[in-house]
């Protein structure tokens, strides 16, 4: 697993801890970068872009070193109150970090949105570093003059290359991240993979099983929540998640034809929750209609973001 050292390692000197913020464009792939880094599944990956909504921070173990990573959003230009709020999140997620990790898809170079981010990101004055992803997807010419097309732009410390699919290059940016943050205690027990609570967890895969299959007819009007957790007697887990839609129509959408979908999505949901939990898990799925909840100042504090007026 990328990332995850034994505390052991640190034996009883300095331990170091700090937020590394990694930023990009919608489908740069931070998400599964950050599952490489921490070595398990806390952020939820699909092929659509904007999935991730929340700041959901991943923590690896590296030695004397606990590094928090924030996943912030996808930065992308806002249309809705919903965009705004992740934009505004994904900015204050990189000024209040040790390292800001700029993410970047080799195949797709400096495009308006990379250009974009790279104006923004010339006014954080905080130790910068460019991680170029999907390497083994473009020739090594050509990454070398991106890597100092995008170096003449903004001064960072240093430039990775690497495949966050496949793991190749996230050793060295571990360990870098690992030298990188400051001396401290460490913030979090050192056997918590992530810090959001395992119902939040729970729902976003839920949410992910939506979108993989409903990506067409539903794009982002979709919200899960986790209602219930009870842990039982005999080792199981019973869980009860509401997906909330703004609309009637678009209800029987996710309940599909005799509730044939809505059984795919939780038979999906239930064996990978079951996977993360290593315990068996009885998964109980409810539609309901919440008109305007992409206005509900209430539903961006339980996403973790800030309402923008």
């Amino acid at each position: 697993m990328a990332g995850k050292n034994s505390a052991a390692d640190a034996g009883d000197g300095p331990t170091k801890a700090g937020f590394v913020a990694l930023i990009g464009a919608p489908n740069a792939g931070k998400s599964t970068l950050l599952n490489q880094l921490v070595g398990t599944k806390v952020s939820i990956v699909t092929h659509k872009v904007q999935t991730t909504r929340a700041i959901i921070r991943g923590i690896a173990m590296h030695g004397a070193s606990q590094i928090v990573f924030v996943d912030t959003p996808g930065i992308f230009r806002p249309r809705r109150r919903l965009d705004r709020a992740m934009v505004d999140t994904a900015w204050g997620g990189a000024k209040d970090a040790d390292v800001v990790a700029l993410l970047i898809d080799a195949r797709k170079g400096l495009d308006e949105q990379n250009e974009k981010i790279l104006e923004k990101l010339a006014d954080i004055k905080l130790k910068k570093i460019l991680i170029l992803n999907k390497i083994d997807t473009v020739k090594r010419d050509s990454l070398l003059a991106l890597a100092q097309l995008i170096n003449a732009r903004t001064q960072f410390e240093r430039t990775f290359m690497v495949s966050a699919l496949n793991g190749d290059g996230v050793s060295d940016l571990v360990e870098y991240f690992a030298e990188n943050v400051p001396d401290g205690p460490w913030l979090y027990p050192e056997d918590q993979a992530s810090d959001l609570p395992l119902r939040m967890l729970a729902a976003e895969i839920t949410r992910e099983k939506l979108f993989l299959r409903l990506h067409e007819e539903l794009p982002y009007i979709s919200t899960v929540e986790t209602e219930s957790w009870q842990e039982r007697k005999d080792g199981s887990v019973r869980i009860e998640q509401t997906i909330f839609v703004e609309r009637d129509s678009q209800k029987s959408i996710v309940l599909g034809k005799r509730g044939q979908t809505i059984k795919a999505i939780s038979q999906a949901a239930r064996e990978e929750i079951s996977e993360m939990l290593e315990q068996p898990v009885h998964l109980f799925l409810f539609v309901k209609v919440r008109e305007n909840w992409a206005d509900d100042p209430e539903r961006y504090r339980e996403m973790g973001l800030e309402f923008p007026h």
